[in-house]
């Protein structure tokens, strides 16, 4: 099957996986407590009846759930996500304004995890048994057991409160006026304490992993082979222990990719990075469920994109899989 033919495929499924993730989201939303309306009635200081049956006839609140239901689905199939009542503007329009800040965090995060990750993993299966491992070992564990948000606060605490060496909030210094080179590195300064803080517990993983696939391949009959050979130590991990080691760490990396969005919320939320995770914080304590809804459906097309981009990786690292497809 050609790599076109298997995108086509998966792109398919993915539509229809957006659909059922769209209509179970809406079905849980509306099940939970809380109306938007009485929250906006609440906010405007007229939460008389009258006042919120307005409010309910102005957003179609009012209409019975199978119709909101069928109107929502509507909209998603021509990419209209509805419109945020709290914030007086369509969600695909608030979204496409945080986007961006969320996608230049997450990847940023995800290339620091799988790089280091993967280096360090290398490091340790190399000295293996030796003080460097054990050292590298401990660090993956703790990193691994932190919990995110502690070390997100730690991180303000000890770069920007104590040692003000990098910014500790925002995503820009605000009133600046930078343009250019100038801006691109005041972004990046703000963007290194929450990056690294959310790629940690992802580094751990990536390098526990790559480790133990790397001991594990190392004992295979090709590397033996190639050492009787007299091949050099770096030419054997290089060409043939790390070759066929990162393909679990590939998969892994795939799956874990979705989650970076997740993390995003707390990272976002610590840092007041102006991102689509941060926005899903505020709708939550607004009832805004338009734009609640929209952030969801958006963070699971991210998953959806990652995991399409893993399995073409997938064969690009491994061709074998190409051609039993």
């Amino acid at each position: 099957m050609s790599v076109l033919a298997i995108i086509a495929a998966r792109l398919f499924k993915a539509a229809l996986t957006l659909l059922a993730i769209a209509v179970l989201n809406f079905c849980l939303l509306h099940a939970a407590p809380g109306d938007p309306a009485v929250v906006l009635a609440g906010e405007a200081g007229a939460a008389d009846e009258q006042m919120i049956e307005q409010l309910r006839e102005r957003f179609g609140l009012d209409q019975p759930f199978g119709v909101q239901l069928w109107k929502y689905v509507s909209g998603v199939a021509q990419l209209d996500l509805g419109y945020s009542f709290r914030q007086g503007a369509p969600v695909i329009d608030l979204i496409a304004e945080r986007l961006p800040a969320t996608l230049l965090l997450t990847l940023t995060a995800f290339v620091i995890s799988l790089v280091f990750g993967i280096a360090l993993g290398v490091a340790a299966a190399a000295r293996v048994g030796k003080p460097q491992d054990s050292l590298l070992t401990a660090l993956a564990l703790l990193f691994y057991a932190t919990p995110l948000y502690w070390a997100a606060l730690m991180a303000v605490l000890v770069f920007s409160v104590w040692l003000g060496w990098l910014p500790g909030f925002g995503y820009e210094t605000v009133g600046a006026g930078y343009t250019g080179f100038d801006r691109a590195l005041d972004i990046a300064r703000h963007l290194v304490l929450p990056a690294l803080t959310l790629g940690l517990f992802f580094m751990a993983v990536y390098m526990r992993m790559t480790r133990a696939s790397m001991l594990e391949v190392s004992t295979a009959d090709f590397v033996k082979t190639a050492r009787a050979k007299g091949l050099s130590g770096a030419v054997i991990r290089r060409r043939h222990i790390l070759r066929n080691a990162i393909l679990p760490v590939v998969t892994l990396a795939g799956l874990q990719a979705g989650q970076l969005i997740g993390g995003a919320v707390l990272t976002e939320t610590v840092f007041a990075w102006p991102g689509i995770g941060r926005l899903m914080f505020e709708s939550l304590a607004a009832r805004d469920y338009n734009t609640i809804l929209g952030v969801f459906l958006v963070s699971a097309a991210m998953v959806i994109l990652f995991n399409i981009v893993t399995d073409i990786v997938y064969r690009l690292v491994d061709p074998r899989i190409g051609a039993r497809a």
